[in-house]
């Protein structure tokens, strides 16, 4: 059984940042794909990041350049530093292992 829980989120400025965590409870994090989605009231979910087991890294284009995933496979957790902040990057914030489980989401939430 998988559990993945996030923490991290919270009200920030435009221009501020945060570092969501998402730990992972199970052992099949190190051979696991991991990402990060959000979910903006009233829209799609969508892919922000991505990182595969071995650390290679996609991001979404509204994105790049702002935000950095990444993993520890000692603490299975992985990490969404989000910095430059946007009203527009204000949603819930999910992680996901392979697509297959999710957590239950931080909120984010960006004041102009």
């Amino acid at each position: 059984q998988v559990q993945l829980v996030e923490s991290g989120g919270g009200l920030v400025q435009a221009g501020g940042s945060l570092r969501l965590s998402c730990a992972a409870a199970g052992s099949i994090f190190r051979s696991s794909a991991m990402g990060w989605y959000r979910q903006a009231a009233g829209k799609q979910r969508e892919l922000v990041a991505i990182i595969s087991s071995r650390g290679s890294t996609n991001y979404a284009d509204s994105v790049k350049g702002r935000f950095t995933i990444s993993r520890d496979n000692v603490q299975n957790t992985v990490y969404l530093q989000m910095n430059n902040l946007k009203p527009e990057d204000t949603a819930v914030y999910l992680c996901t292992m392979g697509g297959s489980y999710w957590g239950q989401g931080t909120q984010v939430t960006v004041s102009s």
